[in-house]
């Protein structure tokens, strides 16, 4: 009985919420696919999958299993990477996943070139604001925004050093006027994000130290992008990250605000799991990034120092 396959099979079919999506990924049948799931289900003793006619979801033992499944397919992965570096091939899959923003904006207009460099990779890309479990969910690779990692078994790579700008649109500060000092950002419609609230604590250099506040306002969102093009249509005062703003503070579609109290700012890095023997794709396509961004990453080419 190959074990090996039920496990893909299940994992790609949780992955994904569908046993016809998993099949069209593997270029299986639905049929085949759900009788594998089956035939797992009755040699385990457990439903794995809960199934109606709108929708696929994991049990209890669903959800166990997969987290075991996820590093032992991993690992299998790592195996077959590890015999092919022996030949200098970049081939199979390459799991990553990243910042939506930086993605869209900076990363994606990148891979025609990386991915032209190693035609035989497959990438796979995640977009998530979310902490994600590298080994667990078998990701090869993540881009964070993070100043130290506390977990020994992740190594990390430094791309870039990420600035957060307060800005808004010239038209928002004509009709409203413009803020002078952070607590003057109390009287102004301040935008946020809905799905991370530490977002939404700005921190500023003062006369008495750092200080942090809570900004509120009457347009959140839980995407970067949807932010900026807020703050460009005038809604209000964002904090955004430089490589998501810098075309339009360029081109003065927006300004910076409040840049003698700046202060916040965090690294965006590269993380991949720990492992003694580094597979061909990871390295690759590290090395590939590092040298995209670094020393200076291309978003600082704009001159954005001064205040409005």
């Amino acid at each position: 009985m190959d074990k090996y396959t039920e496990m893909l099979v299940f994992s790609k079919a949780a992955d994904m919420g569908s046993f016809s999506a998993a099949a069209r990924e593997l270029d299986l049948t639905p049929s085949a696919v759900s009788k594998l799931i089956t035939r797992l289900e009755d040699r385990l003793g457990a439903r794995l999958f809960q199934r109606t006619t709108r929708k696929l979801s994991l049990t209890a033992e669903g959800h166990a299993f997969q987290d075991r499944c996820g590093a032992i397919l991993h690992e299998i992965q790592q195996a077959e990477d590890a015999v092919m570096a022996l030949h200098d091939r970049v081939t199979g899959t390459l799991r990553i996943t990243t910042i939506s923003a930086f993605a869209r904006i900076q990363m994606i207009k990148l891979m025609p070139e990386f991915m032209s460099q190693y035609p035989e990779l497959r990438v796979e890309l995640e977009l998530s604001e979310r902490e994600v479990d590298l080994v667990g969910e078998a990701v090869d690779v993540a881009i964070v925004l993070s100043d130290g990692l506390t977990d020994e078994s992740l190594v990390a790579r430094r791309l870039a050093v990420n600035k957060r700008i307060i800005c808004a649109s010239p038209e928002y500060l004509a009709k409203y006027g413009t803020p002078r000092t952070p607590d003057d950002l109390m009287e102004h419609n301040c935008l946020t994000h809905s799905n991370i609230q530490h977002f939404n604590d700005w921190e500023f250099n003062t006369d008495s130290g750092i200080s942090v506040q809570r900004v509120k306002g009457n347009f959140h969102t839980n995407s970067a992008s949807a932010l900026h093009e807020a703050v460009k249509a005038g809604i209000g005062i964002a904090r955004l990250a430089s490589y998501v703003v810098q075309p339009s503070l360029k081109k003065g579609l927006i300004k910076p605000l409040l840049t003698d109290h700046a202060v916040d700012t965090s690294t965006i890095q590269l993380v991949y799991p720990h492992r003694r023997h580094l597979s061909n794709k990871v390295r690759v396509f590290t090395d590939f990034m590092v040298s995209k961004f670094t020393p200076h990453p291309p978003w600082e080419n704009a001159d954005t120092s001064s205040d409005a």
